[in-house]
Formats: C-alpha cells, structure tokens, sequence
C-alpha cells in the first residue's frame, strides 16, 4: 500500500530523547512548518510576516501620536514637528488623540488577522507531527509497548502535541515580533533621542535576559521533575481503573488511594516549586525593568529641564519603555515557554528517532498464500539472552489441517504464535509459510493472511459492530450480521438495548469475558484469513458455550490450516495432530 505524502517520516535531524535543545527542535519542526508539499501553507507563513512587520510599524507609531498629542496640549512642538508642513495637523490635540487610538486599532487587527492566516499552519503542524508519532508507535515492536506504560506514553503524546503547538505558535508569533519589535524601537530612540538612552536600553535588555536565561536554566529542571511525577501519577491512575475489577475484588480502594497520592504528592512538592521559582524570576525580571525605566525616565527629565526634550519627549519615553517591556516580558515568556516545550516533546522525539525493532527488509514482497502450510525449522528463540524459550524447534502444519500445540505454562505456546506473526523474529532456524521465510515478506501481508483469537481479548471502546468490522472494515453490514451469527452471538446483540450498535466499554469490560471472545471470533471469521491461530479461544466460555463455539470454528476451521495453542484436551480433539512441549 502506497502512503501519501503527508504520512512520510522526516529525518529526526538529530533530535534525540536525551536532551533536546532548541536549535535541534527548530530543526526538526521546520519541514512541518514549511512544507514542501503544501505552497498554500507557505503563502501564508509569508502573508503572517507581512502583517507582522506592518503591525511592528503601527506599534512604534503609537508613541509618537502619543508624543505629539501632549505637545499640542502644552503648545511646545519639538523643533523637527515644528518645521514640518503637517505641523498644523500635528498642532491639534484631537487629531492626533484619534491617531493615536487609530494605530492601536491598526496594531490589534493586523495581530489577529496575522495570528488567524497562521493557525491553520500552526496546527498542520501538530497535526501532521501527532499522526506521525502516533503511527510509528504501531511501527515500533511488541517489545517496547511491553516495557512502556501506556498512561505514560499517552500523556507523553498529549504533551508532546501540546508542546509543538507552543514551540511553533512562539517562534513565528512571538519571538520573531519580539527581535523587530525591539529592533525598531532602539532605532527610534537613537534617532529621536542620543545614544545615552541606546545604551540605558541596551543594558536593560541584556541583564533581563541574562537574568531570564539563568532563572529559566535553573527551572527546567524543576520543570522536568514536575513532568516525570505527573506522568506516573497518570500511569498509576490509568492502571489502577482499567484494573477496577481487580481493585474491587481485593478490597484495595484505600490502597490504590494511597499509591496515587503519593505520587500526587511528589507531584504537588514540584509544583509549589516550579510556581515558587516563576515568582522569583518573574520578581528579578520586574526589577531590573523599572531600575531601566526609572534611569530612561530621569534622563528625560533632565533634558525637559535643560529645553532639550519636551513634554511630549517625556511621555514618549515612558510610552516607549512600557511598550518594550511587553515585548520584553513576552521574551522572557517566550524563552521559558519554548524551553519547558522542548522538555514536553524530547519523549516524543525520541520515540520519533527510535528504530522498530522488526523491519521489513529491502526486498521484502507479499506474502503469496497458495494453501497456507506452515513450517518451523529448528527455531530457536530467547525474549532475554540468559534465558531460552524455544530450543532447535521444527514441526509442520500441513495444509488445511488442525494442529494442536500443548504444554506447561511457560513452555513458549504463546511466544510461537508471536513469532507466526513476527512480533519478534527468531534467534534461530526459520519460519516458513509456503516455503517461505516469513522475514522475507512484508509484515502487513504476513498478518493479513493470519487469523487470530487471542486467550485474553481486548475489545475497542466503541460499538459492537465497530469490533466485529475491525476484521474487515468494507464488510457490509449482512456479513458482520452473518460472522456474529457464525460466532452465536447475534442472539445476545439482538437483545441488546441498541443491538449492535451497543458501546462495549473501556477495553470491553461492559461485555462478559465469553461475549467478548465471541467477538473475536466473529471479528476472526469476517477476516476470512487462510491461516487460523485460535490462543485457547474458548477458554472464557461455559461448557454449553464452548460446544457452541467449538462447532463453529471448526466449520471456519475447515480446509484452512489451523494452529491451535491449547490447555484443555477439550479443545483439542478435533486436531488432526497434536504436539506437546516441554519446557
């Protein structure tokens, strides 16, 4: 199957999961915020700058309406106002009061329709990068999931997205606009006033900074301890209600309470510190302002005195130093934000960057099924090196025919139908369908051809149907209705309130555990697959049941190879052969 464009995986261009920094972030980020594929998307990255420098402007020319409108009320023009042929524009207090409040409009409605024309950049971008982790975590083997949490790799993914929305929203709208902004405004100062207020501006600008980056440096950390005792507060919660029988069960409401909230602590200790450190820097970042603007402001005053400045001067100065330390405040906003999302998105980068383990190779092509015999020559495998599962295993399962595998538990009956489905590949020997070797074959092919009922079935939170189509999603409804009556458990969804559009619940806990295998197996029989794998498929059933089920999979059964990995002899007696192994 041929991927679109929008699927493709770019180069992690060097974006590990260690410790992500800034620049590799940046660029990471950039083929998603400037795509190739999508000019439309770059027209409006363009359109957004344009408005932004417009913006910039309007934003410098408030302070001079400001300026002159006060100079026309005191009636002291300064001499280059008083020298210009709009001076008796200029002169009127009222014109330039509705200048003034024109070109905070201006400012405003260039901002928001910048900000508007970027969403949809914004948020392709997140889009775009929050299908594509999500896709590689199905490309990533059974291994990973194994060792991960899922509550803690679903928050990851929450807060990875949010994450890329914030590092893109402050790069393009904020720390470009902020760089011009104060751009402009240190060139306006030193041509409508001296380098004295330069340099006082200058000197304001890097001690806020420096102040901000080190506060900020000494956050992060905190940040970073505050993430890890939210995401495992999550991961406990998560666990302990997909457990709620179990929880019920042993009586262990008080203890699950306990284990959360103790988690919860260690998450509200670094919370009051990553709120207490934000008050510290955002203090440091206050006072170094107002010492730069009491400086700017006394300067001024002085050269009112001497007949330099003007009243006007002096309300511009002030204007202006306020209208810097927003952009300035956004700055030092802009720094902790970027940085705590680079935090929020390592995870979720490193997973990005994180090979599958089972690849299909270069010259992998589709797996041609003639009738489906299958072959294990002298498999060996180990899931850990100190300890062997399968040793130099080799049996056949002859074309339409039902082989039965039994064994202690931890004998490997399970790891063989993981390995049939190249979960793992093997240490050694070879699997063959056909005549042939399974890692020669693309994965997707190799699975559609098996069937699987599974001992433990896990079922979508969504509808009944919905389960059964996940077999074959074009089936039409008649034959998700005939796979359930195959199954025998369309009865059961005819009674239910809304029939099959009856919702199962989170992981199917709504269903008991022998309607939920029926569903597999309804699920299993509209897959239609030439290969059966039924992982003791009747185990949750009642005798009456299982006589039920059993009747039914072997007419699916029939003419199809069939693997079955059994406990009871009851599921077993139909098998043409049966294997015993030994750990």
């Amino acid at each position: 199957m041929k991927r679109s464009g929008f699927f493709k995986k770019k180069p992690a261009a060097g974006v590990s999961g260690e410790r992500g920094t800034l620049f590799s972030t940046l660029v990471h980020l950039w083929p998603y915020i400037w795509p190739s594929d999508r000019p439309d998307l770059k027209l409006r990255v363009l359109g957004a700058m344009v408005l932004l420098l417009f913006a910039k402007l309007a934003t410098i020319a408030v302070p001079f309406t400001y300026k002159w409108a006060t100079d026309a009320l005191v009636g002291q023009p300064s001499a280059p106002v008083a020298a210009s042929p709009w001076a008796w524009v200029i002169a009127i207090p009222i014109a330039m009061t509705i200048a003034y409040g024109g070109m905070r409009l201006l400012m405003a409605l260039l901002t928001q329709v910048r900000d508007g024309i970027f969403a949809r950049v914004a948020m392709h971008a997140v889009r775009r990068l929050a299908i594509l982790t999500f896709q590689h975590m199905h490309q990533l083997s059974l291994r990973f999931h194994l060792e991960r949490k899922t509550g803690g790799l679903t928050r990851m993914l929450e807060r990875g997205r949010t994450g890329i929305e914030v590092i893109v929203r402050m790069v393009i709208l904020q720390l470009i606009p902020t760089i011009l902004e104060v751009g402009l405004i240190v060139a306006v100062l030193l041509f409508q006033f001296d380098w004295r207020y330069v340099l006082i501006i200058l000197a304001t600008i890097v001690l806020y900074m420096g102040f901000t980056y080190s506060a900020t440096e000494w956050r992060i950390n905190i940040r970073r301890r505050m993430n890890e005792s939210d995401t495992d507060a999550n991961t406990k919660a998560v666990d302990s209600l997909l457990n709620y029988e179990t929880v019920k069960y042993f009586v262990a409401e008080e203890r699950e309470t306990r284990r959360y909230d103790r988690s919860m602590a260690r998450y509200e200790d670094a919370s009051i510190k990553t709120y207490t450190s934000l008050a510290v820097l955002n203090a440091g970042q206050a006072a170094i302002f107002t010492l730069g603007l009491a400086a700017a402001m006394v300067l001024c005053v002085l050269g009112v005195q001497s007949g330099t400045h003007t009243v006007g001067d002096f309300v511009m100065i002030n204007a202006m130093m306020i209208q810097l330390y927003q952009p300035l405040n956004f700055m030092g906003m802009v720094y902790r934000e970027i940085k705590q999302a680079v935090i929020d998105i390592e995870m979720m980068f490193g997973i990005l960057s994180r090979d599958p383990e089972i690849k299909d190779r270069p010259a992998a092509k589709p797996l041609a099924v003639t009738n489906g015999a299958i072959r294990f020559e002298g498999v060996s495998f180990a899931y850990e090196p100190e300890r062997a599962i399968l040793k130099d295993l080799s049996f056949e399962v002859p074309a339409g025919k039902t082989i039965a595998v039994v064994g202690p538990s931890g004998a490997g009956k399970s790891t063989i139908s993981r390995l049939l489905f190249r979960f793992y590949d093997v240490t050694g020997g070879r699997i063959l369908i056909d005549g042939q070797d399974i890692r020669d074959v693309t994965q997707t092919s190799l699975r559609a051809a098996i069937g699987m009922v599974p001992q433990d079935t896990v079922l979508f939170n969504d509808t009944i149907r919905y389960n059964i189509r996940y077999g074959r999603w074009e089936a039409s409804d008649e034959e998700v209705e005939q796979a359930a009556r195959m199954a025998q458990i369309d009865g059961f969804i005819r009674m239910a309130p809304k029939g099959y559009d009856t919702e199962v619940g989170e992981r199917g806990l709504k269903l008991s555990g022998g309607e939920k295998q029926r569903v597999a197996i309804a699920r299993t029989i509209l897959k239609g697959p030439p290969i059966l794998l039924l992982d003791e498929a009747t185990s949750a059933l009642d005798s009456h049941t299982e006589k039920d089920i059993q009747d039914a999979l072997d007419r699916v059964s029939k003419n199809r190879t069939t693997l079955v990995i059994a406990h009871r002899l009851s599921t077993i007696v139909a098998a043409d052969e049966i294997i015993v192994i030994d750990d």
